[in-house]
């Protein structure tokens, strides 16, 4: 408990600091925010008297908009009632839970502790108390999954009536229990019954069609939400998206705070390895926080008394405390991250839009490798807009690699 608070306390004298780290990098800080995502872990361990503090300290620095989207990730059975009613007080109203599989002999070989009846009773507990905007998380590659226990999982998923599922192809950490045990071809956690990665793609583009089927949507390639809401393919500016969005939110069920992210909106993360992107009057900056929980700890001198950083520099360390470093995102940088976030979305990415963003001699490369990925049937090009194809979102990473080929 001593450990904990010691820890929201420092994460709430980061939040404190904000304004200050922005000013060190000469960046432009929101003074208002509209998603706000607890998440990284788990969250939900933490006391309702902490969660307090930390929306103490987010208030105390930023204007939270009265229609915010507020996640909280957690994993089924973790959240007590307490902390519950504390995070619903704070204006908690959406929850992503990591499931990963509905097959109770699929978690518990990965070492989860919750069963199928536990999911679907905490799908019903916040349902109970308004809370309808509910998101969970399926892995496919699970070790001892199979093609009819992997759709299972997904058709309880949309029988269940959630909103919102995501779907992640399982990858191998090495720095991972289970990773370690696949990589060493062991039989700890099951790692040598793990489906082949012909399966795994396999299975996930099954899924895709299932949740489709069951009105669940895809609109980037690991998420999936019930149809309803703007449309994205208006290419309307990012704000009116986002405003729109958030005044239909009873009908779309797409993250706001996610599709920051593919959209390149600015973002600003606190604790223990987070990451955050402000934008300058030169473009934007990019940094993260240490994952050494000691180092976190350990308050950075500069974070107290403050210095500027240097633009012009690619990458400057800021301290041995919080921050690992600040990395300068340039032009060309910018434009591989337009790319390949916005394709990562089913919309795609307007390159009308990118020319009036960015100049034609980084346009010229991407626009000429279009010829060679729409051939194979990777992406479709509509007018100004390109995306994906289905067979294209298996192979995402070799599309991109090819459109930014010299960029």
């Amino acid at each position: 408990m001593e450990r904990m608070d010691g820890y929201v306390d420092r994460v709430c004298a980061e939040i404190e600091a904000a304004r200050m780290r922005a000013g060190r990098v000469c960046a432009n800080l929101p003074g208002r925010v509209d998603t706000i995502f607890f998440g990284g872990g788990t969250p939900s361990l933490l006391n309702a008297g902490q969660m307090r503090r930390l929306f103490g300290a987010l208030r105390g620095e930023f204007e939270v908009a009265e229609n915010a989207e507020v996640t909280l990730e957690c994993a089924p059975g973790q959240l007590d009632e307490e902390t519950f009613d504390e995070m619903l007080r704070q204006g908690m109203n959406r929850v992503s839970f990591g499931v990963q599989s509905f097959v109770n002999a699929e978690s518990k070989a990965v070492g989860r502790l919750h069963t199928r009846e536990m999911c679907l009773a905490e799908i019903a507990r916040m349902r109970a108390t308004g809370v309808e905007d509910i998101n969970v998380d399926l892995i496919v590659g699970l070790p001892g999954q199979t093609a009819k226990s992997w759709r299972e999982s997904v058709e309880v998923a949309v029988a269940s009536g959630i909103p919102h599922v995501s779907v992640y192809m399982l990858e191998v950490d090495e720095d991972s229990r289970l990773g370690r045990e696949m990589l060493a071809e062991g039989s700890r956690y099951g790692a040598g019954g793990a489906p082949s990665d012909d399966e795994t793609a396999e299975w996930y583009g099954a899924a895709c069609e299932w949740l489709e089927a069951g009105g669940i949507a895809q609109y980037e390639i690991s998420n999936f939400a019930r149809r309803g809401g703007p449309d994205e393919a208006d290419g309307g500016d990012s704000d009116s998206a986002s405003r729109n969005a958030a005044s239909t939110k009873e009908a779309d069920y797409r993250s706001r705070h996610n599709v920051k992210y593919w959209r390149r909106q600015p973002y600003l993360g606190f604790g223990l390895d987070a990451h955050s992107m402000l934008r300058t009057t030169e473009g934007a900056v990019r940094w993260a926080n240490t994952d050494d929980l000691a180092r976190y700890e350990v308050p950075d001198r500069d974070e107290v008394q403050g210095s500027r950083f240097k633009g012009n520099a690619g990458l400057v360390q800021v301290g041995r405390g919080g921050t690992v470093g600040v990395e300068v995102v340039g032009r060309e940088q910018a434009f591989e991250e337009v790319m390949f976030l916005g394709l990562r979305m089913n919309v795609g990415v307007n390159l009308d839009a990118l020319r009036a963003e960015f100049d034609e001699g980084l346009m010229r490369n991407a626009v000429a490798a279009l010829g060679d990925v729409v051939e194979a049937g990777l992406v479709v090009r509509d007018g100004s807009w390109v995306r994906l194809t289905a067979k294209g979102r298996m192979a995402s990473n070799e599309v991109f690699s090819r459109l930014l080929v010299g960029v």
